[in-house]
């Protein structure tokens, strides 16, 4: 028995069930434009606030209930967080996981440890995934939270720190390529500054294009096949950090050659805190060719940090499904589920409830978009505000076949008059609320 054995397998039981650990929505098998819904949601469950995370803020210990948790995790206590996590994994019926490497490891004083750690528990979850049949979505070393990497990891002021960070993102991609991940993710969280008073700006980037060259390079001598992703976030835990969005990340991939190499994993609520939409992120990638994966949570919109909760708004996610059902949706990507409990939901029974309400959401938001897709009322509005463009003038503009004056004098002697067309902007966003149906 492990902490999350109480609850049945979770199934699919369809709008009227009573039963609150069974999925409305979330129907696996079911079609959606020509593909199922499990293949367009790709669902995964994080290892880290799932499983790693105590419940604990700035002004409180942790609540919940994590038996395995502890200044030092001890081999033991690896063993047991992994035989819950498949257990919890298992009955949820999730196709997928995400970790990072020093969630599941015991705890490594040195570099050789580290690796040595690494590679007792990668066995012992690789028994876990073939059991299961649960899948690995992506892995990622995590560069943040250990006191060596205050300054950062790959823009530390330190080399030793970035020899440090090299040989753990080493490790865990090597680790992800055994297990069979479709993706590697790089999360900058402390890539960034504080102060620019104190900080070589040219210099710390020029080391973080480095590094994810090296781990690039790694990717094909190993012959890694999944995609080097990295994780826009703005701020929080530094005050800038190098990759705050998908267009600061796009232009950092430009200047250092990798653009072909390295695409993107989007959280919602780091969209947020840029000040963006998500399905902005989301659209930005697909035009910039560089979509990966998404983290799916939300955040509070009177709070001004990371809360990290479960996505209960279906209607807000349509337009960034819109976007994804229209870019073709995930290749080697997925949902991940970057969300965790609140401090008072302290009963392990409520990790299913907070993963079922979130899949569902995502289902009832798939099943609106694709509609709304379908119906082409969306598209046929866009086509119709540009159609100017497909005509000759549009056309020659666009073919680059008139220059700067050419074009000035053919505006001025052909006198145009161009009138204000409405941009219906009320009916496209009606567009998307009438088919919240679900």
């Amino acid at each position: 028995m492990s902490l999350f054995s109480d609850v049945a397998p979770v199934r699919f039981e369809g709008p009227q069930t009573d039963n609150e650990y069974a999925f409305r929505v979330y129907d696996k098998d079911r079609e959606v434009l020509g593909k199922r819904m499990e293949d367009w949601l790709r669902c995964a469950v994080c290892y880290w606030h799932s499983f790693n995370w105590p419940g604990q803020d700035i002004f409180g210990a942790g609540t919940l209930p994590r038996p395995w948790l502890g200044a030092t995790i001890s081999q033991a206590m690896a063993d047991a967080k992994l035989e819950a996590a498949f257990d919890f994994l298992t009955r949820l019926g999730m196709p997928y996981f995400t970790f990072h490497d020093v969630d599941a490891m015991a705890t490594a004083a040195t570099l050789k440890e580290h690796d040595r750690n690494l590679k007792t528990i990668e066995a012992r979850i690789q028994e876990k995934m073939a059991a299961s049949k649960v899948k690995l979505l992506w892995g990622t070393a995590n560069l943040f939270s250990h006191p060596r990497y205050a300054g950062g990891g790959a823009t530390n002021p330190d080399p030793e720190v970035f020899a440090w960070a090299a040989a753990q993102v080493r490790g865990c991609l090597e680790t992800t390529h055994r297990l069979g991940g479709q993706n590697y993710v790089l999360w900058g969280g402390r890539e960034g500054y504080d102060s620019l008073l104190n900080t070589d700006l040219k210099r710390e980037l020029d080391h973080y294009g480095r590094f994810l060259s090296m781990v690039v390079e790694h990717k094909h001598r190993i012959g890694f096949k999944g995609a080097i992703l990295i994780e826009p976030k703005p701020f929080e835990p530094t005050k800038h950090q190098y990759d705050r969005d998908v267009a600061a990340v796009y232009a950092f991939l430009q200047r250092y050659g990798l653009a072909k190499e390295v695409k993107v994993n989007i959280e919602v609520n780091h969209a947020t805190l840029a000040g963006l939409d998500f399905e902005h992120e989301v659209a930005a990638a697909f035009t910039y060719g560089i979509f990966g994966s998404i983290d799916i949570n939300r955040g509070d919109p009177r709070n001004g940090w990371d809360t990290d909760q479960f996505p209960n708004n279906a209607q807000e996610l349509v337009p960034a499904f819109v976007a994804l059902i229209e870019g073709g949706g995930f290749s080697t990507g997925g949902f991940n589920f970057d969300a965790k409990l609140r401090r008072q939901s302290v009963d392990p029974a409520d990790l299913y409830l907070a993963h079922i309400g979130g899949i569902d959401t995502l289902a009832r938001a798939l099943l609106a978009a694709a509609d709304v897709v379908s119906a082409r009322k969306l598209a046929e509005l866009k086509r119709t505000r540009y159609q100017g463009w497909d005509g000759e003038l549009g056309r020659r503009i666009e073919s680059g076949s008139l220059d700067l004056a050419a074009l000035a004098d053919l505006a001025t002697a052909s006198d145009f008059q161009p009138a204000v067309r409405s941009g219906r902007q009320e009916l496209a966003e009606s567009l998307i609320a009438r088919h919240c149906k679900y």
